[in-house]
This record gives structure tokens, C-alpha cells and sequence, in this order.
């Protein structure tokens, strides 16, 4: 039975793309609109974007999903499995940055356990004055210093988008940010004719209607597939333990290992050296505060569960 790539997942339809030899999915293909056997369901078992299956095709050309091959990384929310980037996309302006949400997007996808580049998008709408530069630099160096990749781009003029293609090469990458911050323009920018669904944002609400309505693979000419994924204007954590929140935060870590007390919470404990290293401007008071916030999120969840 051939082997193939689910590219696409929509109404209870997999489309999988062919395979070569190497394991890699064959371009210019048209894909296998396929079902999954009923021993998926009852073992609780869904089928995700981005992985890799076993299919045989049926009488009337469509195809029977038979097997799920092992995933190497799954993620609940987008739901793609095997992906090896995270780019999180977040927008200078309409909507504005959004630090905190980022920090969360970030809690989530280093539980996940991906490599992650930060991709700052609209550059073109934050031009002008000396401290709109200021805080285009600071942001960078802030979370340069934490050891992320950050990108500035601009899908209009095309600012950053070849460097952020280069990145792109070879690997299965998953699109995600808040709602409106210019996913599909990117993609778009990133390979012309795609012609993906743009939005307006919203006036009342400051952010993007949702363009993307369902997780798609989409293929790059660079060997890369990116997953475009529904924008999000919230995330929960639904699958976090409070024990699990600071190693979430990079730059705690060096730190966190000369804590006086095991397990340190780093927020009332005597001798903690990740306060004392905020206190020192080792560790940005932002990202701090982003901490505290999602600690108390998670005890709230934890009390109401």
C-alpha cells in the first residue's frame, strides 16, 4: 500500500499527498481524497495535517487511511503533527504588538518542544519616528538575547521575507499568531500565485476576521511545507501543569538550577537567583510579568479542575 502526507484535513476528509522513495511528498501530484478506517475513532485516535499514513485507494478512486505512522512532534492547537519550526507571526500595528500573547504562543510552542523563529510582521505600517524604531530594536534584542530567531518583515515590500524563506527550506513549519497579523499575506509574499484569502481587520475589535478556516499544508518551491493555520485571539492552557511553566521561559533556566529550594516557584521563595536575576536586568521585568500572569491562569485552572 502507497505511503502518503495528509496536506489537508476538512469535513472529515484527509487529502494525502504521495510520497517518493526518500520519504519526501512528490510535487505537482494531485492529491488522495481519502476517509479514515473506523478503528480510528475507537481507539481516539484523529488523523492530523502533517502526518504520515498508510492508505490504499478504494474502487472509486478516493482512499482508506489504514495507518498513522509514529509522529515525531503532535500539537493540539493548531492540530499538526510533525511539524519542526514554529513561526509565530505577530504584527507591528493593526493589531497592535501584542507582547503577552506572544510570551503565551511561546509558553506553548517550547512545551511542544519546537525550534521557534519569531517573524515581527508590517513593518512598512510602523515607519516614521525615532521611538517606533526604538521599540522595533528593543523588541528584537530582547528575545534575540533569550536565543530566538527574530524576523522583520513586510509583506508588501518584501522586507525580510527572503531571509524568512531561506529558514523555510526543507523543514514542515507551522504559521501561527493572532488573527489579522498578515499569515496569508506572508505566505502569499513568500510564494507569489498562491493567491491565499486576505482579511480586513476588525474596528470593533482591533484584530483580523478569520481568513484561514482549516489547517492546510502548503508547499513551498524550497522543499518546505507551511502549515496555515486559523488565527487565534486567545489561547488556554489546556494541557500545562504549573511545574511545567518555568522551563517554558528560556531564560530562567541558567538560573533556576541555583534556586536554594527544589521545585522554586520563583515568586516568594527566599535565595530564588531568577528573581535575583530579574532584579540585576538579567531577565526582562516583561517577560516576568508575563510569568506571573500565566502562573496565576494556571492555578485558577487547576482550582476550578
Amino acid at each position: 500500500m502507497p505511503e502518503g502526507l495528509i496536506v489537508k484535513a476538512l469535513s472529515g476528509y484527509y487529502y494525502v499527498s504521495s510520497l517518493d522513495q526518500d520519504g519526501r511528498p512528490v510535487s505537482g501530484e494531485a492529491t488522495v481524497q481519502c476517509r479514515a478506517r473506523g478503528i480510528f475513532k475507537k481507539k481516539e485516535i484523529t488523523p492530523l495535517v502533517g502526518d504520515r499514513v498508510v492508505y490504499e485507494l478504494t474502487e472509486n478512486g478516493e482512499g482508506m487511511v489504514e495507518e498513522i505512522r509514529k509522529r515525531t512532534t503532535e500539537l493540539i492547537r493548531p492540530p499538526v503533527a510533525n511539524t519542526t519550526l514554529a513561526v509565530l507571526l505577530f504584527s507591528l500595528r493593526e493589531p497592535d504588538l501584542n507582547l503577552p500573547l506572544l510570551d503565551k504562543f511561546l509558553v506553548h510552542i517550547e512545551h511542544a518542544g519546537l525550534d521557534t523563529i519569531i517573524c515581527l510582521t508590517k513593518r512598512d505600517l510602523y515607519e516614521g519616528s525615532p521611538s517606533e524604531d526604538d521599540t522595533v530594536l528593543a523588541v528584537q534584542e530582547m528575545y534575540r538575547k533569550i536565543g530566538y530567531e527574530v524576523l522583520v518583515t513586510s509583506a508588501r515590500t518584501g522586507e525580510g521575507t527572503a531571509e524568512l524563506k531561506k529558514l523555510l527550506a526543507g523543514q514542515i513549519s507551522v504559521f501561527s499568531g493572532q488573527s489579522g497579523v498578515g499569515k496569508s499575506s506572508m505566505l502569499n509574499a513568500l510564494e507569489p500565485g498562491l493567491t491565499l484569502e486576505t482579511s480586513a481587520i476588525s474596528n470593533k475589535l482591533g484584530r483580523g476576521k478569520h481568513t484561514t478556516r482549516h489547517v492546510e499544508l502548503i508547499p513551498l518551491d524550497n522543499g518546505g511545507f507551511v502549515a496555515d493555520t486559523p488565527g487565534f485571539s486567545q489561547l488556554d492552557f489546556l494541557e500545562l501543569g504549573v511545574d511545567e511553566l518555568s522551563p517554558c521561559f528560556r531564560e530562567f533556566q541558567q538560573y533556576a538550577e541555583g534556586c536554594k529550594f527544589r521545585g522554586c516557584t520563583h515568586i516568594h521563595e527566599p535565595s530564588c537567583k531568577v528573581r535575583e536575576a530579574l532584579e540585576e536586568g538579567h531577565i526582562s521585568q516583561g517577560r516576568y510579568d508575563s510569568y506571573l500572569q500565566f502562573y496565576q491562569e494556571l492555578k485558577e485552572k487547576k482550582r476550578r479542575y
